[in-house]
């Protein structure tokens, strides 16, 4: 599901399940090869991600979904990560997965979300730091968030 985001102003966010030994594998690998530190990255168990998870309709307590807003587009599921993919240096070629039905895409990712605990295990907190991560770990609702959103 992909849809402008009128009410979240920030642009650049990945969304992630901050337990998710998974997710945070995930974040991790996206950290690393976005040389031009276009991403910020904020965990669903934050002020700050549990709002914007809100605001694109996930619920923080049960994400079934990582999220990422793009160009002032909400991407959710397989076309989240198509799209972060999509602008990593070298990873382009991710586009041919646009061939397959995407129901089918969000199929298999829903059955890996599902299981993303049994899996890959959980962390009873978020594990995310390191110089990848510097100025772009956003924990903390800014006060113009603060609002009705």
């Amino acid at each position: 599901m992909s849809g402008a985001v009128a009410r979240w102003p920030d642009d650049g966010i990945i969304l992630f399940d901050g337990v998710c030994v998974l997710c945070s594998a995930w974040v991790r690998f996206v950290a690393e090869r976005d040389v031009e530190r276009r991403f910020h990255f904020t965990p669903i168990q934050s002020p700050y991600g549990r709002k914007l998870a809100e605001s694109l309709g996930i619920d923080p307590d049960e994400p079934d979904t990582n999220a990422a807003v793009i160009d002032g587009m909400a991407f959710r599921r397989s076309e989240a990560a198509l799209a972060i993919l999509s602008k990593l240096p070298g990873w382009k070629w991710v586009a041919v997965f646009r061939a397959l039905p995407q129901g089918l895409r969000d199929a298999i990712y829903g059955f890996v979300a599902r299981n993303r605990y049994r899996i890959f295990g959980r962390r009873d907190f978020c594990s995310i730091n390191g110089k990848d991560f510097t100025g772009r770990l956003i924990l903390n609702l800014p006060a113009d968030h603060a609002g009705n959103r």
